[in-house]
């Protein structure tokens, strides 16, 4: 069973709890936006279905609430930010706000932001570069139980490291590419598992490092209490990519990389190495628009696959979700709808709060 809720609702429900974690009100409203967006987007692993695990991680002292970026560089062209643990849809929005002035001051920004607590949909920050015509690419990594494993590897050694590329389209949508390295998110497994759903084939192995379709392998410790993992997608590709995330994301921005073995712990770290090119400052502008809706032209006049909806590019079926779930509600599965209301009681009874 499912509860369907209208965006407005789910909200104002959200940003009450936001707000007993200790979170200035401004701050539990953009949290609640963002999130409820990754809802409305069809991201539903990135979306409210996180706040039990915020609330725990604030509990614990993992995260940080009203707390911003601390500036450790900024030459204009090379910006170093500290997220200090705190909201990452906060911390990050901040952070590309800083980004985006200094490229288009200076034509390009290479921006290292480490420590900050989950960053949600990556997505969101190539939406805002892509508004100011920008393109962007970020590289992030995961500090938290490592659930994905390395291709020929038989177990979790790191987090599904995502990859965003924004690219904007004149006067048409933009394309944002926004994808985990892993073959499949670590909250769409959360989900399917609270559905009792199993999953396609190929997603998982599980404790003892065989294929697996029981997404709860991921979810919660199995008999011998150790965890299955996600696979990469693309096999050694999407190791290859999750492995630069790492290396880009969590190395090279000096928020460090997973190499012990894992914890209970529920606080999700993310660092994030985000580049941002002005195509106007580039002196690409005309060609860059032209020779892009040219080719997202030509790629639509490919006849459709047999059973196939058509071509479609990255950002479309955001955007179709969007106006489908504004209009029609959002559907959260029960098992997700009680873990939100017993994380709200769960802050009623905390002393911390």
């Amino acid at each position: 069973m499912s509860h369907l809720i209208q965006a407005t609702d789910l909200r104002q429900h959200i940003t009450r709890i936001i707000a007993m974690t200790g979170s200035a009100p401004a701050e539990a409203a953009k949290l609640d936006y963002n999130l409820v967006m990754a809802n409305l987007s069809g991201h539903d692993s990135h979306c409210v279905c996180m706040v039990p695990r915020y609330v725990d991680a604030v509990l614990e002292g993992g995260l940080s609430p009203n707390t911003g970026v601390k500036v450790l560089l900024d030459t204009g062209p090379l910006l170093n930010l500290d997220g200090q643990r705190g909201y990452g849809q906060i911390t990050g929005v901040q952070a590309m706000q800083m980004g985006i002035e200094r490229a288009k001051q200076h034509g390009v920004c290479t921006m290292a932001l480490s420590r900050s607590h989950h960053l949600g949909r990556i997505g969101h920050f190539a939406e805002m570069a892509v508004a100011q015509g920008l393109v962007s690419v970020h590289f992030v990594n995961v500090l938290s139980r490592p659930v994905v494993a390395p291709f020929g590897g038989g177990d979790g050694r790191f987090g599904t490291n995502p990859c965003c590329i924004g690219v904007p389209m004149g006067d048409r949508p933009p394309f944002v590419l926004d994808f985990a390295t892993s073959r499949v998110a670590q909250g769409k497994m959360r989900v399917a598992h609270n559905k009792g759903e199993q999953v396609s084939p190929g997603y998982l192995i599980d404790e003892h490092g065989h294929p697996t379709t029981n997404p709860g392998v991921v979810v919660v410790p199995q008999s011998n209490g150790l965890f299955g993992a996600l696979m990469t997608f693309g096999d050694h590709k999407g190791f290859g990519m999750a492995m630069a995330c790492e290396l880009l994301g969590g190395a090279l921005t000096g928020g460090g990389t997973w190499h012990r073995e894992a914890d209970n712990q529920r606080a999700v770290l993310n660092s994030m190495l985000t580049m941002l090119i002005d195509p106007v400052r580039l002196g690409t502008q005309a060609m860059f628009e032209q020779e892009s809706l040219a080719f997202a032209d030509w790629l639509r006049q490919s006849p459709d696959a047999p059973g196939s909806d058509g071509v479609k590019l990255a950002g479309e079926p955001e955007r179709t979700a969007r106006a489908d779930r504004e209009q029609n509600g959002i559907w959260i599965d029960d098992t997700t709808w009680a873990e939100i209301e017993a994380s709200e009681k769960k802050l009623q009874q905390s002393p911390k709060t």
